[in-house]
């Protein structure tokens, strides 16, 4: 990224840390298949499963851990392999659950974003399989898991956490009360191309074959997993981006804008906010063209443009979900990235209210 450059998108992916780059390096080295038999091979699986450990250790979770390619496909394999005998999903989940879960019934949200636990209550049938995110990825918004969990206990049911915006550590509700977790290194600091299920009990999902116990197929991906332990080995506090966050909420609503989910127990480091009078794609294009990397929405469907089902599913209108953008904060960023970003939002307002964007929309 050139220096002058201010890049405000670590929800979609994070720059990855020093720490996870050395230990990349470090372990291209170690060319041999950890599921060779001859002692190269058995020094490769000895890092994997180190690497395996801290991952876990990094996390707090003392069950079960796979290594997978990152969370959409950790995702997959609990969708459908897990021994439930029904599944549900909120409206709000990430599009890599929206597209494996044909036949899975649809949780409705409240207007904050949050599950509706009495529709959940509603919806329940003994066996079931209950898939949330831990905190949005286009809003930030976080779900009661405690309260979610309850319900689903009472039916006999599993827990699947989409905990891929959720840093080492930074809540203990997950680790308490999912069957199934899943996370990704990009996310945090590590590389790209794995991430991990977390599985309270083996018996809960059903094997394939292969390498991960029999969980998964393939070639190990030992330089990616040691990666990501480094990089979750390095503090992630998000008590400096809580208060990052605050001064940006403060700026977009002396600007007259609108936060996404405002009043309801958040992630810091992600907010969504509506900037009325401008496209999303216009503020993306402003943005960008004045050296700020910021996005619509979720990585994987920001790129299309298309209405946003998140904000669809919390009763926005499509006018004026249209006009909402994503900032997400990572560890490096200052408070004097925050407060340029905030000077330049309300001008632009400003110029979108007095028409002065108007020909530049247009464009």
């Amino acid at each position: 990224m050139a220096p002058d450059r201010i890049y405000l998108d670590h929800a979609a992916t994070t720059p990855m840390l020093p720490q996870a780059v050395l230990a990349v390096k470090d372990a291209m080295l170690r060319w041999a298949n950890p599921s060779s038999p001859h002692s190269e091979g058995r020094a490769a699986r000895a890092a994997l499963e180190d690497a395996r450990h801290r991952i876990a250790a990094a996390y707090g979770w003392p069950h079960e851990l796979i290594l997978t390619s990152g969370a959409s496909e950790s995702l997959y394999i609990a969708l459908r392999r897990s021994m439930a005998k029904h599944r549900l999903i909120t409206a709000v989940e990430h599009d890599s659950v929206l597209r494996h879960s044909e036949g899975a019934g649809v949780l409705a949200v409240r207007p904050t974003g949050q599950v509706d636990l009495d529709a959940l209550r509603a919806a329940m049938q003994p066996g079931t399989l209950v898939c949330v995110q831990w905190a949005n990825s286009e809003t930030g918004v976080k779900q009661p898991i405690e309260s979610i969990a309850r319900i689903v206990r009472e039916f006999g049911g599993l827990l699947l956490v989409d905990a891929a915006q959720m840093p080492a550590r930074a809540d203990d509700a997950p680790l308490l009360y999912a069957d199934f977790i899943a996370v990704s290194a990009h996310k945090r600091g590590g590389p790209p191309g794995i991430g991990a299920l977390m599985i309270r009990d083996f018996a809960t999902l059903l094997p394939v074959g292969g390498q991960e116990k029999g969980y998964r197929a393939g070639t190990e991906n030992l330089p990616g997993a040691l990666g990501y332990a480094a990089a979750l080995e390095v503090p992630e506090p998000l008590e400096p981006l809580r208060d990052l966050r605050r001064k940006l909420d403060f700026a977009v609503e002396q600007a007259g804008g609108t936060i996404v989910g405002y009043g309801v127990e958040n992630t810091p480091a992600i907010r969504a906010y509506r900037m009325p009078g401008l496209s999303a794609a216009a503020q993306l294009i402003r943005f960008d063209l004045a050296g700020y990397a910021v996005s619509a929405g979720s990585a994987c469907s920001s790129g299309s443009m298309r209405p946003s089902h998140v904000l669809t599913a919390m009763g926005w209108q499509e006018s004026e979900l249209r006009e909402v953008i994503r900032v997400s904060f990572g560890r490096k960023t200052s408070k004097e990235e925050t407060h340029a970003f905030a000077k330049l939002w309300q001008n632009m307002a400003q110029s979108a209210r007095h028409g002065g964007l108007q020909a530049f929309e247009r464009t």
